[in-house]
């Protein structure tokens, strides 16, 4: 009862006394015995309700519990006569706190709530939330307010729930998981909020400020609704077999063309003239659209229209649609252009680095590999370490090290691995006196550890940010792995191509010499540098398969995680050819 404890006495009864037979909107006689409740005294109920729990109040006060009681008659009735209502008891509270008054008359909040309801209906996340729309729309020109009102608080409350469950967890209904049937309630705290807009006539505010306020979130949901207007365009079909060569012959030329202009990578009027010169191989025209279709889908851009080409090719606008929604509302999570940060995004494979409102660094990542994936984590570059030490995850132990120790006992050795007695005990064991019955992946009791220098797995660099999953960014001595395409190749870190600059950027941002960099650069001693205070640097590894970049082009990449996935018909984004 938290609504009426805060609200209800302090902003209603305060001010004047309610007779529930007064309108024939209010419950009638027959639902109060005939009896019609006037509320005295109001400033000692006030006092009772501010300063005791609401299951007293409820309990020892008969005449709010019987208003109580009347208001859940009122909106009980509506929900007999209206599909989809469900928090009958929140409403109950609400509708008693503002008097039975009407909560949505201003139309430009309508259209707001509306339009988010329709962006997040495209994702297909939320079943509930998809119908509720539908039923909104339905109930939009009723006769009786009433009808849509009640409806639309109810499924604010369950919006507001959605938004408050994707912070509480973890944002799982954003990446794969389903979202409970009937959504949480939000906080008393929000409604408190909701309440507080709707006394100051500013709910067209507060509808605004529940959808992502920034630049990336309007400029998806902007391209959305270009695809929408086509959302039933006729897609072509492919048959393509194996690689076709630039200069080759396509089967489905037209079909290709088709969509290289219907997303923009063709003009009409180049369509229009490989159509009229009947082209009928890749080359010309065709062959340039072709790339930047490529480049726009993170493929290599070398005009051969391979499998993941044909996969892109044959997305269907629906499906387009379906992940710049839901791109759109992971918006919600992470701030892709921070005044100070570094933004790791996970399927680009790819990082920035943000200084104080100016981009300063841009680097080719390597992230984790599907069965071993690079996790979503928000936390702050505390530290650089120069010539680190590599001590090895007993998963990778276990999985990837052991079982090359069986095979050979130099192996450790030779790629200048030490064997720790514990990770509380720094004893040295020599790999020799070891029985050779303990070199089993799941028998062997000690630790290990790479030493530094140029072929530890680390490299020269590695940056440490708080997390209990033990990732951090770093160098790598397998430098050829960033020629690469398709860079989904660690065990979970992330290794950086320029972390040198990387290095010397955050060291110069923390006021250290370019020659203090040079010197620890130089050194083969293990030194951890502590960034200086109010130095550290935020990092957001994030997972974003669709944006729009600086010249309003779309970007798409694979979704090398699965978690685009449509788990309601448990299907990829890109299926083999979506027919």
């Amino acid at each position: 009862m938290t609504i009426c404890k805060y609200w209800y006495f302090t902003s209603v009864l305060c001010l004047f006394s309610i007779n529930l037979t007064a309108s024939s909107d209010l419950p009638s006689h027959s639902e109060t015995e005939n009896k019609t409740i006037v509320i005295k005294d109001k400033q000692i109920i006030t006092s009772e309700l501010m300063n005791s729990s609401d299951e007293k109040i409820f309990s020892n006060n008969h005449t709010v519990s019987q208003q109580y009681q009347v208001a859940k008659g009122w909106v009980k009735d509506i929900a007999n006569n209206v599909q989809g209502i469900q928090y009958i008891d929140k409403l109950a509270e609400l509708y008693l706190t503002i008097g039975y008054g009407q909560v949505w008359q201003d139309q430009i909040a309508m259209s707001e709530f509306e339009e988010q309801l329709y962006v997040l209906s495209l994702t297909r996340i939320s079943p509930d939330l998809t119908r509720r729309y539908h039923n909104l729309k339905r109930y939009r020109n009723n006769s009786d307010w009433r009808d849509y009102d009640v409806l639309a608080t109810d499924t604010l409350f369950a919006y507001m729930g959605f938004i408050e469950g994707i912070q509480k967890k973890g944002n799982l209904w954003l990446f794969g998981d389903i979202p409970p049937t009937i959504l949480p309630l939000p906080s008393d705290g929000f409604i408190e909020k909701l309440l507080r807009s709707h006394e100051q006539q500013r709910l067209r505010y507060f509808i605004a400020r529940l959808k992502p306020l920034d630049n990336e979130y309007t400029e998806l949901v902007t391209a959305l609704y270009k695809l929408n207007l086509i959302k039933d365009t006729r897609w072509p079909i492919f048959l393509f077999k194996g690689n076709i060569q630039p200069g080759q012959y396509v089967k489905n030329i037209e079909g290709v063309v088709t969509v290289l202009e219907t997303l923009g990578d063709m003009t009409a009027l180049e369509a229009e003239n490989a159509r009229s010169q009947k082209i009928q191989d890749l080359s010309g025209s065709v062959l340039i659209a072709v790339k930047r279709f490529q480049e726009r889908h993170g493929l290599k851009s070398d005009g051969v229209i391979g499998p993941q080409t044909q996969q892109w090719l044959a997305l269907n606008i629906k499906e387009r649609i379906r992940l710049l929604a839901l791109n759109a509302q992971r918006m919600r999570l992470w701030s892709v252009k921070p005044d100070t940060g570094i933004v790791v995004n996970i399927p680009s494979y790819y990082m920035n680095l943000w200084l104080e409102g100016e981009k300063v660094l841009g680097s080719k990542v390597i992230v984790g590999r599907p069965s071993r994936q690079t996790p979503m984590i928000y936390s702050d570059i505390q530290s650089v370490v120069f010539n680190p030490y590599w001590n090895v995850p007993n998963s990778i132990m276990k999985k990837d090290i052991m079982p090359k120790v069986r095979r050979n006992r130099n192996y450790l050795a030779n790629h200048n691995y030490e064997v720790i007695k514990g990770w509380d005990n720094g004893q040295k064991i020599a790999i020799n006196s070891i029985p050779y019955h303990l070199l089993s992946p799941n028998r062997f009791p000690y630790r290990l550890r790479q030493k530094p220098g140029k072929r530890n797995a680390l490299g020269l660099y590695k940056f440490n940010f708080p997390n209990n999953q033990a990732i951090y960014l770093h160098d790598t001595a397998s430098r050829s792995l960033f020629k690469k395409h398709e860079r989904a190749l660690s065990s979970g870190c992330i290794r950086v191509e320029q972390a040198k600059s990387l290095a010397k950027v955050l060291l110069e941002y923390s006021g250290s010499s370019e020659q203090r960099f040079d010197n620890l650069s130089r050194s083969r001693k293990t030194r951890t540098i502590v960034l200086g205070d109010n130095k550290s640097v935020p990092v957001d590894l994030i997972y974003q398969t669709a944006w729009v970049d600086d010249l309003g082009l779309v970007h798409y990449r694979s979704d090398i995680y699965q978690y685009d996935r449509d788990q309601r018909k448990n299907s990829s984004l890109i299926s083999a050819y979506n027919y």
